[in-house]
């Protein structure tokens, strides 16, 4: 089939109404589009036919999972031109029916069949998470929800996340290294939690272990850690072991929900809140407050996604739900904050950490690039792939305020009303402008 980059450029300019800002390379060979922009490689004609069969975000990330798509060139670049022109299109009410009756765009998805050729629906990567069935954020479903993305291999989010084992957004400073930025970030929720010897600390979502290890180590706090995820509480208890902390911290498989010990002196829940869920989170809530003790802090560390105009339009991400974080969801921190102080919690600081992320989020995919051979020998190509395009594309979330991040400090209040906290509570910050 001849020049069929060509033919690809005319029909996607004729289906999006501009032309695209990438140049395509085909699978005859093929190259068509600006010279010097990213290539979008289209190594077989199933890609097309994964976009024929579901159109849209999904039907692009099971060709890239797939390896059926590839970018040469500048990642960053390629996503943040291609959402301007696809993702984040306005969407067009009847916008479908249109398309039906418009004949050129009729004639335009022809073409693209033809290209296409024959065949059934490309069956998805193995990489994709099945059809779920049931009530949301049941136990059940949320054990299998964090092993889906958690028990991917420990030596995997070595290779990514660095000596530190921390999979949340590091606190930089200039001139800081990875390993430096979330050594800075757990030490930051400690002077926040305001540790002392002998606090009781909860840690919900403890991951690897890195908040506890910290939180005993430097504050002299015995710190308790649930996960759900066997594989991080394994790599947890080793590396607590091997610091010689065993009589400090105790690291459980177990759900947030069944935790009965309390009450805490503190509770930290660092990159959890948002697998809860919109169905549970005041049950979240509820359940922290009661294992705080009256005058206790909680610091609730959360992605959060700008509002809606209309919030019941919300849609979980295709790609996000398929391949990443299944039935995880966003929500705008001010709605967090909400449910967090009608559950009898005062929130007293709230500390946005939106670009530090992109930074952290640059770092890890360089990580990955860096040991992409070796990461092939740890997990399929496949889910090598989704991690890359999910780091790089939030960094660019992130930098583009789509979504953000936020410590909220908050606290369950003394009977009376006490908080127990300083008249000059932000001494966790170097300076006013920290």
């Amino acid at each position: 089939m001849a020049d069929a980059a060509s033919r690809l450029t005319a029909l996607a300019q004729e289906l999006l109404g501009q032309p695209l800002p990438v140049r395509v390379r085909a699978w005859d060979g093929s190259e068509s589009g600006p010279p010097g922009a990213p290539v979008l490689v289209i190594r077989n004609r199933r890609a097309l036919r994964r976009l024929l069969w579901k159109p849209g975000e999904l039907g692009l990330a099971r060709a890239w999972v797939a390896g059926d798509l590839d970018i040469e060139g500048d990642l960053y670049e390629a996503l943040d031109v291609m959402a301007g022109l696809i993702w984040e299109r306005d969407a067009e009410a009847g916008g479908g029916v249109r398309a039906l009756r418009d004949p050129r765009l009729r004639a335009a998805g022809k073409e693209l069949l033809r290209l296409a050729g024959p065949g059934l629906p490309p069956t998805p990567p193995p990489e994709e998470v099945r059809r779920r069935s049931g009530a949301l954020h049941t136990k059940r479903r949320d054990r299998a929800a964090i092993s889906h993305h958690y028990d991917v291999g420990n030596d995997f989010y070595e290779l990514v996340l660095g000596p530190s084992m921390v999979y949340s957004c590091a606190y930089w400073e200039d001139g800081g290294t990875l390993e430096s930025a979330q050594r800075d970030k757990l030490d930051l929720v400690c002077r926040k939690l305001a540790l002392k010897e002998g606090d009781r600390l909860l840690d919900v979502g403890c991951g690897w272990g890195s908040m506890a290890i910290h939180a005993a180590r430097e504050y002299g706090a015995r710190v308790t850690g649930v996960t759900l995820s066997t594989e991080q509480a394994a790599y947890a208890r080793k590396r607590i072991a091997d610091e010689g902390l065993t009589d400090r911290v105790e690291i459980r498989v177990q759900d947030y929900r069944d935790v009965r010990d309390g009450p805490y002196d503190a509770i930290s829940s660092i990159g959890m809140a948002e697998h809860v869920g919109s169905v549970r989170y005041r049950e979240y809530a509820d359940d922290l407050y009661a294992l705080l003790k009256p005058g206790g802090r909680l610091l609730n560390h959360q992605i959060g996604r700008r509002p809606e105009k209309d919030e019941t339009a919300y849609e979980i991400d295709e790609f996000i739900d398929a391949y990443v974080f299944p039935d995880g969801e966003l929500a705008p921190v001010g709605r967090t904050l909400a449910i967090l102080e009608e559950a009898g919690f005062e929130a007293r600081d709230v500390e946005a950490l939106r670009e530090h992320y992109a930074l952290t989020l640059r770092r890890w995919v360089a990580n990955l690039e860096q040991g992409w051979g070796s990461a092939l020998k740890m997990v399929s190509p496949g889910r090598a792939r989704v991690w890359r395009l999910y780091m790089a594309a939030s960094a660019l979330s992130f930098e583009r305020n789509k979504i953000g991040v936020n410590q909220i400090l908050a606290v369950r209040p003394q009977e009376g009303g006490s908080s127990r906290m300083p008249l000059r509570a932000r001494a966790w910050k170097a300076d006013a402008t920290g």
